[in-house]
């Protein structure tokens, strides 16, 4: 009888001296990387055609309306008109903050109303980076027409 326990073939009936056939070198074609949790992928990257941009933008913290960047005492939401240069649209507001500011270390005093306006020095706008979804429209009527049998 055999010295095996099962009759079937099986893995043992190779020689041990040889290398499977997909763990053989390939000169033509770079060995594949794979990142952390990510799938496999060819050393030239991953093959995405076209990404969409993204742009940062500053938006009010009550109605979310675009704000310019350049924030000055007097400034005001040209939707709601809160005051921008507020806490609420700071970059250091946090409710779960100590006086709902992450540089409590730096405030002599905590500055009520959050949705005031006022004189802090370490206000910075809270700005997010959005992806640019849309497209340019089409500065005319005829140009919008023309574009329709491109």
């Amino acid at each position: 009888m055999s010295e095996r326990k099962y009759r079937q073939r099986g893995y043992q009936d190779e020689p041990r001296d040889r290398a499977p056939r997909d763990r053989e070198a390939r000169p033509d074609k770079p060995a594949p990387t794979r990142a952390p949790g990510r799938p496999l992928q060819d050393a030239s990257g991953p093959r995405t055609p076209r990404l969409m941009g993204a742009h940062e933008v500053f938006r009010c913290a009550r109605c979310g309306s675009l704000q310019s960047l350049d924030v000055n005492l007097a400034s005001r939401c040209s939707r709601c008109g809160v005051d921008v240069h507020s806490c609420i649209n700071c970059v250091a507001f946090d409710t779960g903050a100590r006086w709902e500011c992450t540089e409590q270390a730096r405030l002599s005093a905590r500055v009520t109303p959050k949705d005031a306006g006022n004189l802090c020095t370490l206000f910075s706008p809270r700005t997010t980076v959005e992806r640019q979804t849309g497209t340019q429209g089409p500065t005319s009527a005829r140009q919008a027409f023309d574009d329709l049998f491109k």
